[in-house]
């Protein structure tokens, strides 16, 4: 901490190309660890400190960021310091090498790595999700604390904040001229619903992606339903209670949960994994020797300050031809709907619709007086009438895809690390989302 404080002052004086921040990787199991190096950023040191067990995991990451180093358009300059050995995080936490830890890998362990990293001083950015049972949740919390008293911050890496249309979806509903207010909505009829469909077949920087096999074992990479839906509940609260603080003992309740299955043959496993077999500690989901159950998809109705939503994820195995990751959302005002589709009539593009609530005759006018406000903030963005409303029009210097978004999380961070603090906001957040995650898991073991 002493070394991210003095670095911080030389910048104050002047040394402007003095880099502030160093980067270190913990375990890159997953791939997102390499997208936060797709970009470079101002005030970080090129050399990256990476620790590791000798694994194959390690060497997938480190290809990738040699291809974003030999790729033909800007091309980023990191150099990747290598530790592997079964001590890897103990020499990690003994060496002190950065200031900044990025996780993103095998989750089994995580909620230990964040409070053992956060305890010794370190910042840590980590990938979603930070804690996978309810178990830990108190774990999280006690790190979150931890970092105040230390002056250190934990951050997750929410990636769909940056997705423009769901940041137009934001913005309309914060005019009441279209949008009125938000309704409460019921179980059977939610005010606000998000759905997301993943693939565990999918392109990732130019080719296919090989996935770990522990990816598919929910006893380390978590179930669906404290895994992607972290974006999803994450969402809700950005989007209903834009910068408000939400109290989990007070503001959340569920309603009900429930998860299911993706089942997986042995074949489509060798072809995302290399593998020729499924490993013995995946044996335990595998039925008629050759089908693997994954505990993937999830669903949780809950009350946010009493209104009503629904988040959902489902994995499928792999995307139509011409489609990819894919996300509903819908959001219903008193005056109007915020709808966002994804689907084949979209050409699996995320596309924004404003749809009046029957009775509503004066949308054309309220959205004249609307749009400027919203061209201040997104210049060039437009509305058409079509049969059913509105489509919001986005230009395409907004659709930069889900990769990018990363560097936008990591810029923000960054942001935050050089003014010392997070938004009020965003810590009970983050414990409202992880308690929302962890607790719908128990209500979904429950039911039947």
């Amino acid at each position: 901490m002493a070394t991210l404080i003095t670095a911080c002052q030389s910048l104050e004086k002047g040394e402007k190309d003095a880099p502030v921040f160093r980067l270190i990787t913990l375990d890159p199991g997953h791939f997102h660890a390499a997208l936060v190096q797709k970009t470079m950023y101002e005030g970080v040191d090129s050399v990256v400190h990476v620790y590791a067990p000798d694994a194959p995991d390690l060497q997938l990451h480190l290809d990738k960021i040699q291809g974003y180093n030999t790729r033909p358009d800007e091309p980023t300059h990191w150099k990747e310091e290598v530790y592997k050995g079964a001590d890897f995080f103990d020499k990690m936490i003994a060496e002190k090498a950065g200031n900044v830890v990025v996780m993103a890998g095998n989750n089994r362990l995580k909620s230990d790595y964040i409070q053992k990293t956060i305890n010794a001083g370190f910042n840590v950015l980590a990938d979603k999700p930070m804690v996978i049972s309810a178990s830990n949740f108190d774990q999280l919390k006690e790190s979150f604390a931890a970092a105040e008293k230390n002056k250190v911050l934990l951050y997750d890496i929410m990636t769909e904040r940056y997705e423009i249309s769901t940041r137009l979806q934001r913005a309309f509903s914060q005019q009441a001229e279209v949008f009125g207010t938000l309704e409460k909505g019921t179980p059977g009829n939610p005010a606000v619903t998000k759905e997301s469909i993943h693939h565990f077949y999918k392109n990732v920087s130019g080719s296919i992606l090989t996935r770990p096999s522990w990816f598919m074992d929910v006893a380390q990479q978590g179930e669906g339903i404290v895994d992607v839906t972290t974006h999803l509940v994450d969402l809700v609260q950005w989007e209903c209670f834009p910068e408000q603080i939400i109290d989990y003992q007070k503001d959340i309740s569920l309603t009900s949960a429930r998860r299911w299955t993706t089942d997986m043959t042995l074949s489509q496993f060798k072809a995302i994994t290399k593998q020729d077999a499924f490993p013995d500690y995946l044996k335990k989901d595998v039925v008629k020797d050759s089908i693997l159950r994954v505990y993937s998809n999830g669903e949780i109705n809950y009350q946010l300050r009493g209104i009503h939503a629904k988040v959902s994820v489902t994995w499928a195995y792999k995307a139509p031809d011409g489609a990819g990751d894919t996300h509903y959302s819908t959001m219903r005002g008193t005056k109007a709907n915020l709808i966002i589709r994804q689907g084949a009539a979209q050409q699996y593009k995320p596309t924004l619709y404003i749809e009046a609530i029957t009775g509503n005759k004066d949308m054309e006018a309220s959205l004249k007086t609307a749009l400027p406000k919203i061209q201040q903030e997104f210049p060039g963005v437009d509305v058409k009438k079509i049969a059913s409303g509105w489509e919001v029009i986005i230009p395409e210097k907004y659709k930069e895809g889900h990769e990018a978004h990363f560097g936008r999380v990591a810029q923000k961070y960054l942001d935050y690390l050089k003014a010392g603090k997070l938004p009020a906001w965003e810590v009970p957040n983050m414990i409202a989302k992880y308690y929302t995650t962890t607790q719908a898991l128990e209500l979904a073991k429950k039911a039947k």
